[in-house]
């Protein structure tokens, strides 16, 4: 009986309708016949009552209540089904009105009316980071907007959002969905008006494709309205001079694989600098800034970085854009020339003498001249790798050697490895040597001997041609190395490359060891441009082979071990091996300061310290002093923002 009576609903909507009459008259008719035949007023003949009884039921459905000749009855009821037709449809309509208008909003195809707002086009692995970043420079705000556009449902991307980030206080995250390189998608969050627009690099290479149709897009929108500052990142660096002729004249192109690439390098070559990276780049503790300090103009270099009691400086940036990087202590301050300073906010930096809390200079340690590694064995092949080995080739002592191990799978080139990056180097004395095996297996691995290198780099696949998530597979390699080491007695420092930074805390690493994120480091970068256009060339300048670099010196170099002195003296120790000091890392959870960071960037010139042997000054060396392991006096590589 039931499977009928579905049958029939399904059959058509004029059966549905014919089945709910009948449903209503069945309880109606009765319900009515028994009011009447209970009501003590009701007529007393037949007929009375009938008429009651449809008087009753007319009403209760709506149908009017008008009785005498069956004509008239039946033009009441007429009546009464034409308003009956009438208020349904009014309200049909306007529920559907209504409800279509919300399933737009839900769709997120309402146009954002904002102004001085945030806007982030993509969708990728970067989109949290740069949305935390963006919320966290908006945090001393009363009022702020972040605005996504992907071509994601707007629900989900709102609840990935939430559940990643948590509570933004008073800034607002607000989604649209639609293609990013469709102009009308891009006129829903109203770039004309937004403070910056952030552009993120696609999942894969061939993504780079759509980045640049989003660049051109974004130029058709704004139209000749100059528009606000545009940072784009892309994977290949083949695509970047296409990039930025569609970003313009106010576009900052950044490269994802060959930064991330650099800052493997980099944690290869002096263990611990990630974490001060990452220090430098987020906006919760202190970040590069430009400062506007007019009274410098005639002093030299060397005095100006004992000039500020509040903030780290670290560099200049000449008036026509050029960025110096720890020039010489003898360097002129130009009038227009800007300071480069490590500091909590740009309106930090309180400008006052110094000098009077260095104390008389101690005899310190001589530099034992740590020698830097040779012999690196690299695991595992993806797109960023003939970046990676440019970038040892560049850095890497003479004489030192790299064994790249693939699996079968992989698409390994065959020797030599191109480089990607054409610029002259003064240096390229890095051997290459190549074998097949299998990282995840333990007996090939076990082959290989990995207790006789130095450092190891272990390279996750790229995302699409792995079986999984390509970091299930370097956790697998990192296990095993680790169980190798314990069994075999060594500890060799292992560098992983990670693609989500939720993992880091289940890779199995051992001391020294560490793990980047180079995606998250991307995301770090494109926010910190993206506040301040300038530091593109910083940065630059800093991740480059041949520039200034960041590097951790012990501390027994600028201070005497076991007893306190100011950072003040650390500062002026640093100057006069030409370097800047711009903070320290303290290992152990004994040395750990009250603030709880191992790396403490920017600390006040007037704190007291009792320095340990184990401590590391955080200092800006030339590519001279980067290379050795002694301070120089050296020139200074210059960069220029590169903005078009």
């Amino acid at each position: 009986m039931r499977y009928r009576f579905d049958n029939t609903l399904a059959r058509s909507t004029g059966r549905l309708v014919g089945w709910l009459a009948v449903t209503c008259l069945g309880i109606v008719v009765p319900a009515s016949a028994l009011l009447v035949w209970t009501d003590p007023s009701a007529p007393r003949s037949l007929s009375g009552r009938l008429i009651a009884v449809w008087r009753v039921s007319a009403e209760t459905l709506r149908l009017g209540a008008v009785t005498g000749a069956p004509l008239r009855m039946l033009l009441g009821v007429l009546l009464g089904l034409m308003a009956l037709l009438y208020v349904s449809t009014l309200i049909g309509v306007i529920t559907t009105g209504l409800t279509d208008r919300l399933t737009e909003l839900r769709r997120g195809r309402s146009t954002v009316v904002e102004a001085g707002h945030s806007v982030v086009l993509g969708w990728s692995e970067q989109v949290f980071t740069v949305v935390g970043e963006l919320v966290a420079a908006r945090a001393g705000q009363r009022w702020g907007a972040v605005v996504v556009l992907a071509d994601r449902d707007k629900t989900e991307m709102e609840e990935a959002l939430a559940a990643a980030l948590g509570p933004t206080g008073t800034t607002r995250l607000i989604c649209r969905s639609g293609s990013t390189a469709d102009p009308e998608a891009l006129g829903l969050v109203s770039p004309a008006s937004a403070r910056t627009v952030l552009v993120l690099p696609a999942a894969e290479t061939a993504g780079d494709t759509e980045t640049v149709r989003t660049l051109l897009a974004l130029r058709a929108v704004l139209g000749e309205h100059a528009g606000p500052p545009v940072v784009a990142c892309v994977r290949d660096e083949r695509y970047r001079v296409a990039a930025r002729l569609a970003a313009g004249p106010r576009g900052i192109v950044l490269e994802s694989d060959r930064t991330a690439a650099g800052l493997i390098a980099h944690s290869a070559l002096h263990p611990g600098l990630t974490a001060v990276l990452r220090e430098l780049l987020d906006f919760a503790g202190d970040e590069f800034y430009l400062a506007a300090a007019p009274e410098l103009a005639g002093r030299r270099f060397g005095d100006v970085l004992l000039d500020c009691a509040t903030a780290a400086v670290a560099g200049l940036v000449r008036a026509d854009g050029t960025v110096l990087l720890n020039p010489p202590p003898e360097t002129v301050v130009a009038p227009g020339d800007r300071p480069v300073v490590v500091a909590p906010d740009e309106d930090t930096p309180r400008w006052e003498d110094c000098r009077d809390l260095v104390e008389p200079p101690a005899p310190t340690e001589p530099d034992a001249g740590a020698a830097e590694p040779s012999r690196f064995l690299l695991l595992g092949w993806n797109r960023r790798a003939p970046h990676l080995v440019d970038q040892l080739r560049r850095r890497a002592r003479p004489g030192a050697v790299l064994h790249v191990v693939t699996d079968a799978a992989d698409a390994a080139p065959t020797p030599p490895v191109p480089e990607p990056r054409r610029e002259p180097a003064g240096f390229d004395g890095l051997a290459v040597t190549f074998s097949t095996a299998d990282p995840t297996d333990p007996s090939s691995l076990r082959a290989l001997d990995p207790g006789s290198y130095e450092r190891i780099i272990v390279l996750g696949p790229d995302s699409g041609e792995a079986a999984g998530p390509p970091d299930h597979r370097t956790l697998i390699v990192l296990l095993i190395l680790r169980s190798l080491a314990q069994e075999a007695g060594y500890a060799v420092p292992v560098v992983a490359e990670l693609a989500d930074e939720r993992n880091r805390a289940l890779a199995p690493l051992g001391p020294d060891s560490e793990a980047v994120v180079g995606g998250q480091l991307t995301g770090l970068l494109m926010a910190q441009v993206s506040q301040n256009g300038h530091l593109a060339a910083v940065f630059e300048e800093l991740f480059a082979a041949g520039g200034s670099a960041l590097r951790l010196r012990p501390a027994h170099l600028y201070v005497p071990p076991g007893r306190p002195a100011s950072f003040a003296t650390v500062v002026a120790a640093a100057r006069d091996r030409s370097e800047c000091a711009i903070g320290y890392r303290c290992h152990g959870s004994a040395a750990v300061p009250a603030g709880g960071r191992q790396v403490r960037l920017n600390p006040a010139k007037a704190d007291l310290r009792v320095w340990s042997r184990t401590d590391e000054i955080v200092v800006v060396v030339t590519d001279g002093a980067a290379a050795g392991s002694a301070g120089g006096a050296g020139g200074s590589q210059a960069a220029r923002a590169d903005v078009s």
